[in-house]
């Protein structure tokens, strides 16, 4: 027979795997976004940094979509990032910018669109032209040493 303390203490730690399993549901976004009412654009980025499939895409701090897929175009030598944007937002001009950023200093990326003011618009399964680059931080240290290490070699004694 099982006392009451130790029927609730075993409720309550199966209510906190259940919140645990919810919570990584939650992050990986495997509970959100199918393929239906969605269009599809792609992006060829130099450094596409530490970008994954699932990452968000967002607008001006909204997310409106997802990465579906990055590839490697070997002719090029570009990453190239197909993404799904939410039917519900208004399709894109042609010339909006897509950038990978950081959310914070250490945190996942994403990728976020600009809209520019051409009146055409992206088509599913067009290509955005205009875009920016992950800003990798190992580089920017590297190139922070360098410049440092130049002023002071130039520097007179």
């Amino acid at each position: 027979m099982f006392k009451s303390i130790e029927l609730s203490v075993g409720i309550f730690v199966g209510a906190g795997l259940a919140a645990l399993f919810m919570l990584a549901m939650q992050a990986s976004n495997l509970s959100s976004l199918s393929s239906d009412g969605f269009y599809e654009v792609s992006a060829r980025f130099d450094n596409i940094g530490g970008l994954r499939v699932k990452s968000a895409v967002k607008v001006s701090g909204v997310k409106v979509g997802q990465v579906k897929e990055i590839d490697y175009d070997s002719s090029t030598f570009e990453a190239v990032v197909t993404m799904q944007v939410e039917e519900k937002y208004s399709q894109f001009p042609r010339d909006t910018i897509a950038s990978i950023f950081t959310s914070g200093l250490l945190g996942e990326q994403y990728v976020a669109l600009e809209p520019g003011g051409d009146e055409k618009l992206l088509e599913n399964q067009s290509e955005i032209r205009l875009t920016q680059s992950a800003m990798v931080l190992e580089q920017l240290i590297g190139q922070f040493l360098f410049s440092k290490a130049s002023e002071e070699k130039d520097a007179p004694f």
